[in-house]
């Protein structure tokens, strides 16, 4: 049997610690985010209830623990649980035992976040989702310290991260104009869902500067991924490369986890000579039984030659999964290649083998939906309305935008969508109800309550055009941000009498 040998990849022994203690810690952050922010969006009364979504899809297709029942304590038990084992892996303890063990755990972490994401509705409904469920279910291949790194599954999740950029790179291609005629970084910098600290610097750079960045964005997404199937060290100078511009992105935005997934899975083509020469404080003995030299290394490399040394069921078990991830691989193939390519789409109940992609298209202009409220008795424009405060959107005009990534604020991206989209969206109606009820997990949403608690008399939604300030603004205002009146998109709002 020595073909088998092909199998293994000990070389690829750092790549592995990065691909599942990476991908373990991304889980944790999504667990804590859902434990956090779900049952104030979603939970029994939340702004749409999973057991209302639950009642009236009485055949829900999609697998998840609440389709039998759903309550905030089983919400918050499913987040702690996932949180305990992505911990552990993290740790690296289920790695130290056999294969089946960490196998285990990245299928429960698969299990219990897809079963979230099941019953999430417009919160859920992001491309990065279904990543992190792809990824954790592959990556539940990669074995143990007890095994070498299969070589099948880190042509996977190689092939992943190729869909993830060459999908995202065919959507721009295809999509809106600003990404061929390379104008799309004059506006992308200020226009983006959440902005992060750095994103004004970014923006405020040469315009030659913008589309250098462009450029080099069609050939890390167009070119570069090719390069991950080389031979090393090409595969891994194509890998830093994807790791190079994904660090740009997170250094000049905010989107959630879906840049460092990008990271963790280039490293799938990184192996450990080229890990090792870039830092040397990475071993190159991680297996010193395939390295070994003398009379008892040369015994031990002929073991090593002859087969693979993962165990006979272990290989069978990583074969099949292989089998089931390539048969898979068909309808993003088919798509990628399409007229009418779709974007982050799933084609099974199992969202493995998915498609990935985003900006298409760039928005021109920054509308921001601003919330307020009022104590006084009347509406009027004598009322003194006071303005809640996001975490992560923009709204008070001198604020720094802050770092959130890979950390995921579920409102204050569905308020960027309001704008693109309609404001009279149901959950965002639920919204303003809250608002009007003070109800407090609503209220820890957000990062600044203007009434300390208190209800307000009445609430409103106005449009406003937002643009970054140039240098001599900020020096003579202070402020980050300049801001106009558009519309008053939602008229004022109370509760009925007696509420």
């Amino acid at each position: 049997m020595e073909w088998t040998a092909w199998f293994d990849a000990p070389e690829y022994e750092f790549a592995r610690q990065v691909l599942q203690r990476g991908i373990a810690m991304l889980y944790f952050v999504a667990f804590l985010s859902s434990l956090n922010q779900f049952p104030a969006l979603l939970g029994e009364r939340g702004l749409l209830p999973v057991p209302e979504f639950l009642a009236r899809s009485s055949r829900l297709r999609r697998p998840t623990l609440f389709s039998w029942r759903y309550t905030d304590r089983l919400l918050r038990t499913v987040c702690w649980a996932g949180m305990a084992i992505a911990a552990a892996v993290v740790l690296g303890l289920p790695q130290i035992g056999p294969p089946w063990v960490p196998l285990l755990a990245f299928l429960a972490l698969w299990l219990l976040y897809m079963s979230i994401v099941n019953v999430g509705q417009t919160f859920y409904g992001f491309g990065w989702e279904m990543l992190l469920l792809e990824a954790g279910f592959i990556v539940a291949f990669l074995g143990s310290d007890q095994t070498p790194p299969p070589r099948t599954i880190l042509i996977l999740l190689a092939w992943l991260v190729f869909r993830l950029e060459f999908g995202a790179g065919m959507i721009k291609i295809r999509g809106g104009r600003e990404w061929r005629d390379l104008t799309a970084l004059d506006y992308h910098h200020e226009t983006q869902p959440m902005p992060g600290p750095l994103s004004r610097q970014a923006h405020l750079l040469p315009k030659p500067w913008h589309r250098a960045e462009v450029l080099g964005n069609h050939f890390a997404q167009l070119v570069v991924p090719f390069f991950l199937f080389a031979p090393q060290p090409l595969a891994s100078v194509a890998a830093g490369i994807i790791i190079f511009t994904q660090l740009w992105l997170v250094a000049s935005g905010n989107f959630a986890w879906l840049n460092w997934m990008a990271i963790l899975l280039a490293f799938a083509a990184v192996s450990d000579p080229v890990a090792h020469a870039v830092i040397p404080a990475i071993p190159l003995d991680w297996h010193p039984a395939a390295a070994g030299t003398g009379a008892a290394g040369a015994a031990d490399a002929d073991a090593v030659s002859a087969g693979s040394q993962a165990p006979v069921a272990w290989l069978v078990v990583v074969l099949v999964a292989t089998v089931l991830l390539v048969v898979l691989s068909y309808r993003p193939i088919e798509n990628l290649f399409s007229h009418y390519q779709l974007m982050n789409a799933a084609f099974n109940r199992w969202q493995l083998g998915n498609t990935y992609g985003a900006f298409g298209t760039v928005t021109k202009q920054r509308i921001e939906i601003v919330v307020e409220g009022t104590l006084a008795a009347e509406p009027d424009d004598t009322a003194d309305w006071r303005e809640y405060g996001f975490r992560g959107k923009p709204g008070e005009v001198r604020r720094i935008p802050r770092q959130w990534a890979p950390y995921h604020l579920r409102l204050d991206w569905l308020m960027w969508f309001l704008p693109l989209r309609t404001v009279h969206e149901q959950w965002f109606y639920a919204f303003l109800a809250k608002l009007l009820e003070a109800d407090r997990p609503t209220l820890r949403l957000l990062r600044h309550d203007p009434f300390d608690g208190a209800r307000p008399r009445w609430v409103r939604a106005s449009s406003y055009l937002y643009r970054f300030a140039t240098r001599a603004e900020f020096r003579a205002t202070g402020q980050r941000w300049i801001r106009m009146l558009l519309d008053e998109s939602i008229p004022p709002l109370s509760l009925p009498p007696g509420n």
